[in-house]
């Protein structure tokens, strides 16, 4: 990828995932906020169990996921892939899905796909609103807030940006985009590891239309929270959905942010749904697209994110 290329103006290498290599059978977690979150992905359906416990987390955790994998009929041998909540979010809660992640896949022998707490609330967002562009803020204590902007179909604006990156290619990304997948009721089969798969037209259809992060995941002050600077965003304002906890407790100082960054009405905010949590199911849509970009990881090198960590020791 061409660093020279502004954040905002880049798109996923591969938003769906090589048709021989498509894990579907895939566990996914986050206990990164008040809610424990647990899902399975099983060729196209989904199993989980969403529940508002704080401080419970490490208490529930694994029996919810003893009580999905029985009522699934499953081992974690069946699976192809555990995906967890990477955070940002509660540093106890983010650290409690790091190290269930990463001992039951040692266990396993599987793969791990860390996914941002602040991307799978933008992909529920658009799952069961439908909103296409998102602003997702989690309360970091401190005066601050964990900050994420998402967009759905930014490879398809690209794609008709005379603007766009040189390095980007129309053919390549034409080969990518959701007209390279298998014809409705259709169905594609491989192997990962021991287990066959099916590609099902649902999964097809969740995976390729992900939102994408347009800005660099942050921790902020609420009245400096970063917003996407490009051609892109010129031809039209954007109508702004925010999601998570921030948008509960420093509203009016996003709000303000949000007007003082776009004098000319760019960007405008349509609503807010402050009391929206990250779902497990979301964080296993978001691992499927990123298996077939190769993002997984061994359970070793499986980290958590807290962001602050980060820029506390940046000098």
């Amino acid at each position: 990828m061409n660093p020279d290329v502004p954040f905002e103006s880049r798109i996923p290498e591969s938003p769906l995932p090589p048709r021989q290599n498509r894990p579907m059978k895939i566990l996914a977690i986050d206990t990164a906020t008040d809610a424990c979150s647990v899902a399975l992905h099983l060729d196209g359906e989904y199993w989980g169990r969403h529940e508002l416990a704080p401080r419970q987390h490490a208490e529930i955790l694994l029996p919810r996921i003893r009580e999905l994998l029985s009522e699934a009929g499953l081992s974690l041998n069946h699976l192809d892939a555990l995906a967890f909540g990477r955070g940002p979010g509660a540093f106890t809660g983010v650290r409690i899905a790091t190290s269930v992640a990463q001992g039951l896949a040692f266990g396993a022998d599987l793969p791990v796909v860390p996914i941002s707490s602040l991307h799978a609330l933008a992909q529920g967002a658009w799952r069961e609103r439908g909103e296409r562009n998102l602003l997702a803020a989690l309360d970091a204590r401190m005066g601050e807030v964990y900050w994420g902007a998402y967009r759905v179909a930014a490879a398809e604006a690209l794609l008709s940006d005379p603007q766009r990156p040189g390095d980007i290619h129309e053919e390549e990304n034409r080969r990518t985009l959701p007209c390279a997948a298998p014809a409705p009721h259709q169905s594609s089969r491989s192997t990962t590891g021991n287990h066959p798969v099916t590609i099902t037209e649902t999964t097809i259809e969740e995976i390729c239309r992900c939102p994408a992060p347009v800005v660099e995941e942050c921790v902020s002050g609420p009245d400096r929270v970063p917003l996407p600077e490009s051609r892109l965003w010129e031809r039209e304002p954007i109508a702004w959905f925010g999601v998570g906890s921030g948008w509960r407790t420093y509203e009016a100082a996003l709000r303000r942010a949000l007007a003082g960054r776009s004098p000319s009405g760019h960007h405008q905010l349509a609503g807010i749904e402050p009391d929206r949590y990250p779902q497990a199911r979301d964080i296993a849509t978001l691992a499927i697209a990123a298996l077939g970009r190769g993002e997984s990881v061994t359970p070793e090198q499986a980290q958590p994110v807290y962001l602050r960590d980060r820029v506390t020791r940046t000098p």
